[in-house]
């Protein structure tokens, strides 16, 4: 079993579970924890972390709906062998990002021309692909 090494930041706008949940995530994605690695009980990791027993659980069971981990009673809960997709953590960000925009008072055209910007820095960086010569969507 690999170490499960997470920190979280309780005066983060993110909410625990997702700190949570994003850090398993990567683990997972960059092969930090393989196929088979069981995670530490909930309860546990709760106590390490000072954390409320139900924000651990809440994070589990969001990672077993995107099929990143699997929980069974008798071995508890192991990273299954499919990593979860990068795409599916650029949502989450992108999720997150728009939260924090729309609390800090931005409008969704502000909220838009911000990731443009960054979109247009980013292909000004990088060589073109096939997929950064879509249309941009509307």
């Amino acid at each position: 079993m690999s170490e499960l090494s997470v920190t979280v930041d309780t005066a983060s706008a993110v909410p625990v579970y997702e700190q949570l949940r994003r850090q398993v995530s990567t683990l997972v994605a960059t092969g930090a924890l393989g196929a088979g690695d069981r995670l530490p009980a909930a309860r546990a990791l709760a106590a390490d972390l000072g954390l409320a027993l139900g924000t651990v659980q809440r994070a589990y069971r969001e990672l077993e709906t995107a099929g990143v981990v699997a929980s069974r009673r008798r071995t508890g809960t192991v990273v299954t062998a499919t990593a979860p997709p990068v795409e599916d953590d650029v949502r989450w960000a992108a999720e997150g990002f728009v939260e924090r925009a729309l609390q800090a008072g931005m409008d969704e055209e502000d909220v838009l021309d911000v990731v443009r910007g960054a979109l247009a820095r980013a292909r000004s960086r990088a060589p073109l692909t096939a997929s950064s010569r879509r249309a941009p969507a509307r």
